[in-house]
């Protein structure tokens, strides 16, 4: 059986034992998780969250970039349409994690990831690519600097290490800004 079969076997158990209606468009915990696209970093599993808990983006290396950014704003018109206002009461959380395949294209392809995060290749060196702890905390404070985003967030910086299966906060729960 390839696996398209075994992912259409999967749905067909979760349509019968799994699924539920009854969820909502808008995170019951009102939360927005940003992570990397690394399948060991699963934030439904490293987090243990139930299904609809939380609205999860996931790109390469979980990093802030213009995509993303782009991706927030429409998520927040989304969620205006549903009812909700994003910001005040929601939470913002920034999962990186350790052994991130970014390094790699931060080594080996820079032209190729400076424009994935919007900034010249000179300026790749900046955003601390190959530590996740650190580049956690930059990504929290780009966050933290653009006006486009609604400052009643608050917002926490994860790291989550690969080789243990825990998580370490690096940036405590704050509001992105006071406004």
């Amino acid at each position: 059986m390839d696996f398209l079969q075994t992912l259409t076997q999967r749905n067909s158990q979760f349509a019968d034992n799994g699924f539920s209606a009854d969820l909502k468009i808008i995170p019951s915990q009102k939360t927005m998780i940003i992570g990397c696209v690394d399948p060991r970093v699963d934030p439904m599993d490293v987090l243990q969250l139930a299904p609809g808990e939380a609205a999860v983006i996931r790109n390469v290396g979980g990093r802030v970039n213009p995509a993303l950014l782009e991706t927030m704003a429409i998520l927040r018109t989304v969620s205006r349409v549903g009812g909700s206002e994003v910001g005040e009461g929601w939470n913002l959380i920034l999962l990186h994690h350790t052994d991130c395949g970014i390094s790699g294209c931060f080594h080996h392809a820079p032209d190729l990831l400076a424009k994935h995060m919007g900034v010249a290749t000179e300026e790749l060196a900046r955003l601390e690519i190959d530590d996740p702890y650190k580049a956690v905390a930059i990504d929290v404070a780009a966050l933290k600097a653009n006006p486009n985003l609604p400052g009643g967030f608050t917002v926490t910086g994860l790291v989550y290490d690969v080789a243990t299966g825990r998580i370490d906060t690096v940036v405590p729960a704050g509001l992105l800004r006071t406004e």
